[in-house]
């Protein structure tokens, strides 16, 4: 099966639920930071509900995870099961200011023509045409 990662920004962290079965999950809220942010619900199962303890809100975390869908009923559910949370390895790092664009141009530097005819001086070309 095929694994998705996505980045954003930790929005809250339920508490872990636990059910008569044993089974236990835990489910988190990631939200994205594009132009249209989305609040994307991702759900943490079994031994794996702790690992996102050590985050707080606002933290910007790499979450990857798996597409988990059933039927039941006759109703369709999708579930976005995480596998791991991670810190963002790009959130503390400093962006680049951009380019003035009012600055000075850089010139190239000046290359003498030494030893360099005029058109009238090359005579006929080696071109078979």
């Amino acid at each position: 099966m095929a694994s998705f990662e996505v980045t954003g920004k930790l929005k809250v962290k339920m508490e872990e639920q636990s059910f008569s079965s044993g089974f236990t999950k835990r489910e988190f809220v990631l939200t994205t930071e594009e132009q249209y942010p989305q609040d994307i619900k991702f759900e943490l199962i079994k031994d794996k509900t702790s690992v996102i303890d050590k985050f707080k809100p606002n933290d910007t975390i790499k979450v990857s995870f798996n597409l988990r869908g059933n039927e039941y009923n006759g109703k369709y559910y999708v579930n976005l099961q995480a596998w791991r949370v991670e810190a963002d390895e790009n959130a503390g790092a400093p962006i680049p200011p951009p380019l003035d664009p009012m600055a000075e141009p850089v010139s190239a530097p000046s290359v003498p023509l030494s030893n360099a005819g005029t058109i009238d001086d090359i005579g006929e070309d080696d071109l078979p045409f």
